[in-house]
């Protein structure tokens, strides 16, 4: 008998574990997702414990990251005026664990002070805004059809009580290339491209590293207004809500389209007015008009879980994932924004005292999770609960004219942007 060596016996047996390992995340990964009678088949095939202990969707973190990883240099393929890519600073905090929400009491945080500046303003409605990943850029949107480029770094410095650099030029692009208003706006995970969705149904690609370029470098035509837009983590793909109930989901490369072929039961005005991607790209989620959140499963497209009448009977304006994935926040017309665990639909907390019924808004967390922003409809205000306890610790005035019409915060700091019906953008940031 032929005797394997001590090199190839080793590379057998960590094979071996290797093998262990996927089966063990596959069975988890159908487990957790209510595929049991698939994961109980895998687990008898592969002789894997039907109740392995693996973290809930680490296979699709995996999976995310690696795709991530591989397509880095193919993707990244823009260089120029400035850029986008390189490490991701550290936020402050790893975001919050709310795992025990239901048994927590205690003393709510204060929500630091901020201060505020005009940066500029377009010549209709600013109707939505969003950070790039490493919180360096964030992009802004109107019904005016522009788009807008900010640089955080500038407005810091103009920001500064003793700059002596005169005015300073904030916005460092401007596009021009909607026939109809701007909805939502993304950042592409790696590379330097921002994307668009408007009322005239396109989602629009624009080049931020080149800097004449003012009209996109590449249009995906969809049938119904794009109200809102999600890369995948990968950045392979794009999610499109729109007029129509099913989010659309595109392949970046060949603009194909994807449609669930497991539909829900869906009201009378299905369309979604938010959909975004969980940190890992494990699953989307939807807000819709028929009052409605849905959960879908990022691989198959499938819808797993329908929290029908979230908001009463009232239209759900937004709805985006906690950084673990385990809760999505959501906000609604009916003046509540509320927590929900993904695992079992259950509602964890509810924040009220502040009162939207007429604009598209939406509540955001802080970047570290410890508070929820939202707006003020009537007064004009910003407010803020503490996230845990969901008492209301701050209620300030936006200084727009007239109700904000956007919020969003940066990821990595104690930053955010509003964004009005008065046309204008501001930008707020922790008082040092």
């Amino acid at each position: 008998m032929k005797m394997e060596s001590s090199g190839s016996l080793e590379q057998i047996l960590q094979d071996a574990k290797l093998h262990r390992q996927v089966n063990s995340l596959i069975v988890a990964h159908l487990r957790e997702n209510n595929f049991t009678q698939a994961a109980s088949v895998v687990a008898s095939a592969t002789m894997t414990p039907l109740n392995v202990e693996d973290p809930a969707n680490r296979l699709l973190e995996l999976v995310a990251k690696g795709l991530a990883a591989e397509k880095d240099e193919t993707l990244r393929g823009f260089s120029g005026a400035f850029d986008l890519g390189g490490p991701i600073p550290g936020s402050r905090g790893a975001g919050a664990d709310f795992s025990s929400i239901q048994d927590r009491k205690g003393l709510s945080k204060s929500f630091p002070k901020h201060e505020t500046q005009h940066l500029s303003e377009h010549k209709n409605v600013a109707r939505c805004a969003r950070f790039s990943s490493d919180g360096r850029f964030f992009a802004t949107g109107s019904s005016d059809t522009s788009i807008k480029l900010f640089e955080v770094s500038k407005i810091k410095q103009m920001m500064l009580p003793d700059s002596r650099d005169g005015p300073t030029r904030t916005v460092i692009r401007t596009f021009y290339d909607h026939t109809q208003p701007i909805n939502d706006l993304d950042f592409h995970p790696q590379n330097n491209v921002l994307i668009s969705g408007a009322k005239d149904c396109t989602i629009k690609f624009f080049d931020l590293s080149k800097a004449t370029a003012k009209k996109a470098f590449k249009v995906i035509q969809d049938t119904h207004n794009v109200r809102s837009v999600s890369f995948h983590p990968s950045g392979d793909f794009v999610l499109a809500g729109t007029d129509h109930p099913i989010p659309h989901l595109y392949d970046v490369n060949t603009f194909q389209c994807y449609l669930s072929a497991n539909i829900p039961e869906f009201g009378v005005n299905s369309a979604i007015n938010q959909v975004r991607y969980s940190s890992t790209g494990g699953m989307y989620v939807t807000a819709s008009k028929d009052g409605a959140i849905r959960l879908w499963d990022g691989v198959s497209a499938n819808c797993v879980r329908t929290i029908t009448a979230a908001h009463e009977a009232a239209e759900v304006t937004s709805a985006a994932f906690t950084k673990d994935h385990r809760f999505i926040l959501s906000c609604g017309k009916d003046s509540t924004v509320k927590l929900w665990e993904v695992g079992s639909g259950r509602l964890a907390r509810q924040y009220v005292g502040a009162t939207h019924t007429q604009l598209r808004c939406q509540a955001i967390f802080n970047d570290t999770e410890e508070f929820v922003l939202s707006i003020n409809e009537p007064n004009n205000e910003i407010v803020i609960w503490d996230a845990l306890t969901a008492e209301r610790v701050a209620r300030w005035p936006s200084n727009h004219n007239g109700p904000p019409r956007w919020i969003e915060h940066s990821p990595i700091e104690a930053a955010f942007v509003s964004c009005g019906t008065d046309r204008s953008v501001r930008f707020w940031k922790e008082t040092v």
